[in-house]
């Protein structure tokens, strides 16, 4: 058992290097992980111990990654064990800004709120309507000397629909139509994704035949559209919209036999290359012939 240290310059200098090192142990981007969890645990109970029973110190199971929606109210929280009367702070990375003091707010910026319950052990920071722009890296410090900070990544995203294809689809005349919609980020899943084909909605039902339609919702909700024997009217634009973000689309080329230009473009300026690497060649060669000859004579 590790006794309680005294309280010379050599033990403070001690404590300095070691909070430099664990905090720089946790700085970058992290992923949490058991073992990582485990370090972090061990790191608390070390400090603690060598510090002594009263110091204070973080519960190393409160949340260092934490994922918001724009426009939603986002919570970032750190637990204190043994605080006394020390003083808790949030501090954002990015301009080295003082947000908050213990209970009290210190920024202008009236999104970020201080929330503390009296005798609790949480010290949360609150931002009402968080912006892309809040996302990185805060950290919840405890006033002893050195400081020693709680990071906390903050991930603001809003709500995003991509299509499997990307801007454009070539097939085959007669081949199918597949098509899959990826909506993100949603406060709460699609009630509804459409599709529509130019300005005209697909349904399953619909006089065309051979149209199917799937679509599962959750924390990332696909809808996958199926368009059989694809015939030259089925060209054009398709939009998938869900009711709850953004919509996307993709034009759909139709092709009966015939390349597209792109791929046309991308094998003339293939056949282009090689003619010039052949040129260049033959340049060389001529040239390097006869300078050998030249000087098999003079030898």
């Amino acid at each position: 058992m590790m006794g309680k240290p005294s309280n010379g310059p050599n033990t403070a200098l001690l404590l300095f290097l070691l909070q430099c090192l664990f905090l720089r142990a946790d700085s970058g981007d992290y992923q949490e992980s058991s073992t990582e969890m485990t370090s972090r645990r061990f790191r608390a109970e070390f400090l603690q111990e060598w510090q002594g029973s009263d110091a204070p110190y973080f519960d190393p199971s409160t949340p260092r990654n934490i994922t918001g929606l724009v426009g939603h109210p986002v919570r970032l929280l750190c637990r204190v064990k043994n605080l006394q009367n020390r003083t808790v702070s949030w501090v954002r990375h990015r301009d080295i800004h003082l947000l908050t003091v213990g209970r009290y707010t210190y920024t202008s910026d009236q999104r970020f709120e201080a929330q503390h319950k009296p005798r609790s052990e949480e010290w949360a920071l609150r931002i009402r309507s968080p912006q892309r722009r809040d996302s990185g890296q805060y950290e919840c410090q405890i006033s002893t000397t050195p400081p020693i900070g709680h990071a906390v990544f903050l991930n603001i995203v809003e709500p995003e629909t991509t299509i499997s294809s990307g801007a454009e689809l070539f097939i085959q005349k007669g081949s199918t139509i597949n098509l899959t919609c990826t909506v993100r980020h949603t406060p709460e899943p699609p009630t509804s994704i459409t599709w529509t084909h130019g300005e005209q909605v697909i349904n399953f039902d619909s006089a065309r035949g051979g149209i199917s339609l799937v679509t599962e919702k959750g924390l990332k909700s696909t809808s996958r559209l199926l368009v059989q024997r694809a015939r030259a009217s089925d060209a054009g634009v398709y939009t998938c919209g869900p009711n709850n973000a953004p919509p996307a689309n993709t034009r759909v080329h139709v092709l009966s036999g015939e390349h597209p230009a792109a791929m046309q473009q991308g094998c003339a300026t293939s056949s282009l290359e090689l003619s010039a690497a052949v040129l260049s060649f033959l340049i060389i060669f001529s040239i390097k012939i006869p300078y050998c000859l030249n000087e098999q004579f003079v030898t």
